[in-house]
């Protein structure tokens, strides 16, 4: 599996690969506008009925100025004029209401066209890559998700609109004054055509300016995910000046962005109005000249103007279209920059002949787990983490690893998991490698307690049961006795149903890593992986913990990678890593006589970090 080469971010540099083709389609416009009209697509019927009514409504439009003409004729001869008033005052009340319907049902579309974007993208978010997320600006993909897509309702269905109906009536309006008067529409023409030649200059720089200004809308995110995600630590540091001048700059560039853009749609939309205003004052002129020599009458001069007023917004509306369907596309493309990243393939086997254990429900027997000549590096022409890893343990028991900091412990973890893929050699779990696990069934059959301990915002039930959505009340009960949270769910004021904060922040750190022990436990995994579980934990509940942890090893295989020797002096074996490399595997007795590393790791307590 290959990740695509990483594109260049405005924000910080190299930043998320977002696919070798999208970044290089969002500056082409038909590519872009190729995106644009996928999102469309499924509205492509209720966009069709808005655009229906909002046209007739316009066509009623039309028609008024035949009924002014009429009104001015029967005037001028003396003759009563409350029929054709009646007739202009029910295609003026009908156009209205027609217009507004169409409208109503074009923004049903654009809030349709939102949601189904908004959902396919946070699909895809939670299916991408380990890698693939860990590389991206993450207040990045947050602007994609909420300000691209935005844009997408602002602009895509009134750009449509405008486009169709803009098109048809300006084409309409041109048949009617041509048998008006051909003469003051030739004069019309002349001067109009230079709104054409305008649009189609300016057009490209408003997607463009657009698409810069949404990146400057991603990196003010990803400075606010960066601040908001360390705020203590910025706070201890004394730091707030500093960041809020990073949040500052941002803010700054996505002004000048945002203005230039501004700028050219000021360009285009005053382009439209010079032009409609010359027009006028030409036909109004030449007209005057020809109701002046008797070459045409006083009424056809009113009706030709009227209809040059209804042209008027028409081709603002034309040039506004225009101008946003840039918008849009620029946004789309940003869309399916995100649709172009590498996602996990779900429930299917990578591997030749792979098919993965025939299991259909998840594993909770124990689990074997063996590496075999395992190499692997986070990046190409980064160092190797791991050169050619071999270990093996055997179903039930507790193993530990432990090394100095950057021996690749955590890495086996990311392994076993599928996070990464290893370069060459194999990871195998029960015997079979476990590219041929479908990984819905692998990751349900390990439970697994990161080494920051993370927590959701959201209650402590939703945190414990996030892998294990209905457990019984007995079964919650004795997980949250083993992890010694029974007496907090006790003192919390809502019990279990109590908030958390954002990322547990009404909780203790041990406490927080007692709800990531719990939440390993309740899946009752064939296979429990514990990157340093108890390190924030007091003497006493890092006690209990560990007699839980051995009790649990009996039935289930247990991996922890330990720094404290309390934590190792137990376990059935003990992997002893150094450089990416495995050194040593025996018990605490067998290494302190055989492994100097070891030894000398025990002999201060810590064993690395």
């Amino acid at each position: 599996m290959t990740a695509a080469p990483p594109v260049e971010s405005p924000c910080t540099g190299p930043a998320a690969p977002l696919g070798a083709g999208a970044q290089g389609d969002a500056g082409r416009p038909w590519p872009a506008q190729r995106a644009l009209l996928n999102h469309l697509r499924p509205q492509r019927r209720r966009m069709a009925a808005g655009v229906i009514l909002g046209l007739v409504g316009s066509v009623m439009g039309l028609a008024q100025p035949l009924a002014a003409k009429r009104v001015v004729d029967d005037m001028g001869r003396g003759a009563p004029a409350a029929g054709p008033v009646v007739v202009l005052s029910l295609l003026v009340v009908a156009g209205a209401v027609l217009a507004g319907l169409g409208h109503y049902v074009l923004q049903h579309s654009a809030e349709t066209i939102v949601c189904t974007a908004r959902r396919r993208l946070t699909d895809r978010l939670l299916r991408l890559r380990v890698p693939v997320v860990e590389s991206a600006e993450p207040g990045d993909l947050i602007a994609r998700v909420t300000s691209d897509t935005t844009l997408l309702r602002q602009t895509a269905p009134q750009a449509v609109s405008a486009a169709v109906t803009g098109t048809l009536v300006t084409a309409a309006t041109v048949v009617m004054m041509g048998l008006l008067d051909a003469v003051l529409l030739g004069v019309t023409l002349a001067v109009t055509a230079f709104v054409g030649v305008a649009v189609a200059v300016v057009a490209p720089r408003i997607g463009r300016a657009t698409r810069h200004t949404q990146e400057a809308v991603g990196c003010i995110g990803a400075a606010l995910e960066r601040v908001l995600g360390a705020f203590r630590t910025v706070k201890a540091s004394g730091a707030e000046r500093r960041e809020a001048e990073a949040l500052h700059r941002a803010a700054e560039r996505a002004r000048r962005t945002g203005i230039r853009a501004a700028a050219w749609e000021a360009v285009s939309a005053t382009t439209s109005a010079v032009v409609v205003q010359v027009s006028f004052l030409a036909v109004l002129g030449v007209g005057g000249a020809r109701v002046a020599s008797g070459a045409t009458d006083a009424s056809t001069l009113v009706a030709f103007l009227l209809y040059l007023f209804a042209l008027a917004p028409r081709i603002g509306q034309l040039a506004e279209g225009v101008g946003q369907l840039q918008v849009g596309s620029a946004a789309a493309a940003r869309i399916a920059q995100v649709e172009q990243l590498e996602t996990e393939k779900e429930d299917q086997a990578e591997a030749p002949g792979g098919g993965g254990p025939g299991r259909e429900e998840s594993v909770r027997s124990p689990l074997s787990v063996s590496f075999d000549r395992v190499s692997f590096a986070y990046r190409p022409g980064l160092p190797r983490v791991h050169r050619h890893v071999s270990f093996a343990v055997p179903a039930r028991g507790l193993t530990a690893f432990v090394g100095p900091s950057g021996a690749g412990k955590t890495t086996v973890f990311s392994l076993i998991e599928r996070f990464y893929e290893q370069d060459s050699g194999r990871v195998l779990l029960d015997g079979e490698d476990i590219r041929q696990w479908p990984l819905t069934r692998l990751r349900a059959s390990i439970g697994y307690v990161e080494q920051d301990v993370p927590v959701l915002a959201g209650t402590l039930r939703d945190n414990l049961t996030l892998g294990t959505p209905d457990p019984g009340a007995a079964e919650l009960a004795r997980v949250l006795r083993l992890s010694r949270l029974d007496l907090l769910a006790e003192r919390l004021p809502e019990g279990l149903d109590t908030d958390v904060g954002h990322r547990g922040s009404r909780l203790s750190g041990g406490e927080r890593q007692r709800v990531a022990i719990a939440r390993a436990l309740l899946r009752r995994p064939g296979l429990l992986l514990l990157d340093e579980a108890t390190s924030q934990l007091d003497a006493a509940n890092e006690a209990a913990l560990r007699d839980t942890i051995t009790e649990t090893a009996r039935h289930t295989t247990v991996l922890v990678i330990a720094h404290r020797l309390s934590t190792v002096t137990t376990a059935d074996r003990i992997v002893v890593m150094e450089a990416g490399r495995v050194r040593a595997v025996g018990t605490h007795a067998e290494l302190m006589t055989r492994d100097a590393l070891y030894r000398d790791l025990a002999s201060t307590q810590l064993l690395g970090r």
